[in-house]
């Protein structure tokens, strides 16, 4: 078995599987009923994507895996003597818009945070991003059960 990008030249095999209504029952998408509209799906939403592979078996696409980047998690560390400089925070919106500008379909970027660590938070804070909640006893960490704080950046979402 191996996996690799999808080309225009797998829609008959592809054809296979995205009209059988067994196999799309349980998919997001719905099940294909022509050659255009699989061929469309085919150029449209597969090939550009990234993270979608063909399943082949000799060769031969037999079906498809992919990993939909809806969001992103970002985690960060510094030197201690740097600490307080602002550079997480300029680091922070430097990778923000690497990731949209680089995954378009980038919905969000999440970043986890120790209840504790209000500085971090704070940096994230600067950086754009909004506090969603508190998630209790999320993580073990070095013998440890953390209480984290989910931040996040949304593009264009509306600040209540």
């Amino acid at each position: 078995m191996t996996l690799r990008p999808f080309k225009l030249t797998d829609i008959d095999d592809f054809m296979a599987w995205v009209t059988d209504d067994r196999v799309s029952a349980l998919t997001h998408w719905d099940t294909c009923t022509t050659k255009e509209e699989a061929l469309n799906y085919l150029t449209k939403t597969i090939i550009p994507h990234p993270w979608f592979m063909a399943i082949c078996l000799n060769g031969k696409p037999v079906g498809s895996i992919f990993v939909m980047p809806c969001r992103a998690e970002v985690g960060y560390a510094l030197a201690f003597k740097y600490w307080g400089r602002g550079i997480v925070t300029r680091a922070m919106k430097m990778v923000v818009h690497l990731a949209f500008e680089e995954w378009p379909q980038l919905e969000r970027i999440e970043a986890l945070v120790a209840l504790e660590n209000v500085s971090s938070q704070r940096v994230l804070e600067k950086a754009g991003f909004f506090k969603e909640g508190v998630l209790v006893r999320y993580c073990n960490m070095k013998g440890k059960t953390w209480d984290m704080v989910m931040y996040s950046y949304v593009p264009n979402y509306p600040r209540v």
